[in-house]
């Protein structure tokens, strides 16, 4: 099974998240923090994790965060060696260059614009089950 922490302070958000990965015949658990602190104290808990089954195989990680920033929460996770091999991916509204410029240079794997076009946002799901697929030895 798949862990997965979702950093999404947007509740619809998090829902069309869900609905992208429905039907990807993934067996995964979704562990949702609803801002920067909150995934902080996730990640210090950090290999027993929030449910002590060990790290997330996948960070999906907004970048406008209430209680600390995703840029802060990202900075933090890849000063960690724990966490450097842990794909993550920013999936944001923002659509600025340089928030993804940002992003990419402190150690995001992708970053992805939100969209309310359902084609995308089952995109999404596509392609956190080929990073879900690839992540495991």
């Amino acid at each position: 099974m798949f862990r997965i922490l979702l950093i999404e302070d947007n509740p619809g958000d998090v829902l069309l998240f869900r609905e992208a990965l429905r039907g990807r015949g993934l067996a995964y658990e979704l562990i949702v923090a609803e801002d920067g602190e909150k995934a902080m104290t996730i990640l210090d808990q950090e290999p027993n994790g929030a449910t002590g089954n060990g790290r997330p195989d996948l960070i999906v990680l907004d970048v406008n965060l209430p209680r600390h920033g995703g840029q802060d929460v990202l900075r933090r996770l890849r000063s960690n060696p724990e966490f450097t091999a842990v794909p993550v991916v920013v999936l944001t509204s923002s659509a600025s260059p340089a928030d993804k410029a940002r992003a990419t240079g402190l150690g995001a794997n992708l970053y992805i614009q939100k969209s309310s076009n359902l084609d995308q946002i089952l995109e999404v799901g596509e392609t956190v089950e080929n990073l879900l697929k690839g992540s495991r030895p």
